[in-house]
């Protein structure tokens, strides 16, 4: 039995198919891999002395959390234009921006994942979209950090082209041209992206957002990333300012012009969707198309509470997203699923979603919308061994009637063990490959540096 590994005694969460739970489980280990889960401790022919073993009593043990839309680059612009809605605070952002480099970046996307890693947080999905000229390699640096904390990511190769003389949001100096945005995804592609099941590095294409790209852009993304096998990501519907820009510039509303240039499909997920209607919805259960629900960076710029439940209801591959740091200082995944829960109730009523439901959407429902059903999101034999401990012997959640309550509607849990592929990444609230008062230190002094430009 060497390379073992056995966690043993703590309220296991499956997230199975069955939503499997076991009172006092274990979960087994080998090569990265889940090798069984099961009821009370593991079986004898497994209880081998080389094994490495995780005592989990007094823990909620679920499926590591998954992020599917995050800038990290914004955790060095936090704090900045408090009271704005999304139009208003971009205006307000992009000039900062603009100025980033690879090595501000590679700090922001420190801090920004070492917060992603303390809240139970195993798989990121980061959306970066500005790359100023002579910034240096910007998606290499994400890249970095990310193997540095142990963390797996999908970064994507997002991209603006639409300026605001030819109409759209962003200024000018923010944007590439349509030809230089392609050729750059596709390189990120073939430098970053790894299609094997066990992989750390993914890569989708991603430009930004109907008001800041071209139809040109989007429509020439879509046949690239399925040429080059990834995923296309985007936000959609956001805003009511979004949908009035698209009336007025293409004469429909974002799903309709998302759907005219071929961005409807079970390989591309939308950022937010807080503004779909039932036809819209129907259209994403449809075609099977995901979703990256952000609701802590909706109520922070105001921009409505998305229909999770509807959504859910049809059928449609809902994640959670924190959204960038700079419209979620917050920064934590695990608190997303309290405020999805609470959201989605105040919007459709005290049964919209179960707590459960809610965990679902941060595991199982994330990995469908990265594409990574099969390998993640549930812990069960043959996935990768992606799994969170949850302490619950603290005040705030000893003698809780429900452990997945405590998760769901308490206050964050602290993380006592966190595994990526079986390695540790968290342990007792700490991180355990990297010194979280370097990583403060590095974001301290790039954020200074990018407000003095």
């Amino acid at each position: 039995m060497a390379g073992l590994t056995l966690i043993e005694g703590g309220h296991v969460v499956t997230m199975d198919a069955a939503g499997a739970e076991l009172a006092r489980g274990h979960v087994a280990i080998r090569g990265g891999r889940i090798v069984a889960v099961g009821p009370g401790p593991a079986p004898s022919d497994m209880r081998d002395a080389a094994a490495r073993r995780y005592d989990a009593t007094g823990t909620l043990v679920t499926p590591g959390l998954i992020n599917t839309h995050h800038h990290l680059y914004q955790w060095l612009t936090r704090g900045w234009a408090q009271d704005s809605i999304l139009f208003d605070w971009l205006v307000a952002l992009y000039p900062t921006w603009s100025r980033i480099t690879a090595d501000t970046v590679g700090a922001g996307a420190a801090g920004a994942m070492a917060t992603l890693a303390r809240s139970g947080c195993t798989t990121v999905g980061d959306h970066h979209y500005i790359f100023p000229a002579g910034s240096g390699d910007i998606l290499g640096s994400i890249v970095h950090e990310a193997g540095e904390l142990g963390l797996r990511l999908h970064a994507t190769r997002g991209s603006m082209d639409l300026g605001a003389s030819q109409g759209g949001l962003p200024p000018d100096f923010a944007v590439e041209t349509t030809a230089d945005a392609l050729q750059a995804s596709e390189d990120a592609v073939r430098a970053f992206h790894d299609p094997s099941f066990d992989a750390m590095v993914r890569v989708a294409i991603a430009p930004c957002s109907p008001f800041s790209v071209t139809t040109d852009l989007l429509r020439e993304s879509a046949p690239l990333a399925r040429e080059l096998g990834v995923r296309l990501h985007t936000h959609g519907s956001e805003t009511v300012e979004e949908a009035a820009f698209c009336a007025e510039r293409f004469g429909m509303g974002p799903t309709e012009y998302l759907e005219s240039v071929g961005w409807l499909g079970d390989d591309v997920w939308m950022a937010h969707c807080v503004h779909l209607s039932d036809a819209d919805i129907a259209k994403f259960a449809a075609t099977g198309t995901g979703v990256a629900h952000c609701p802590s960076s909706n109520a922070r710029l105001a921009a409505g509470i998305a229909p999770l439940r509807p959504m859910l209801d049809a059928g449609v591959p809902v994640g959670l997203g924190v959204d960038g740091a700079a419209s979620n200082e917050d920064g934590t995944l695990g608190s997303e699923i309290r405020q999805a829960a609470l959201m989605s109730r105040l919007r459709d009523g005290a049964t919209a979603m179960p707590v459960r439901d809610a965990l679902r959407v941060a595991t199982m429902g994330g990995a469908k919308v990265l594409g990574r059903e099969d390998e993640i999101g549930s812990l069960e034999a043959g996935k990768l061994a992606d799994l969170v401990l949850w302490d619950l012997t603290a005040v705030e959640h000893a003698g809780i009637a429900d452990p997945v309550a405590a998760l769901g509607l308490g206050s964050l849990p602290t993380v006592k063990l966190m595994l990526v592929q079986g390695e540790e990444v968290v342990t007792d609230g700490r991180l355990a490959r990297a010194d979280e008062q370097v990583i403060a230190g590095r974001v301290g002094d790039a954020a200074a540096r990018l407000a003095e430009a």
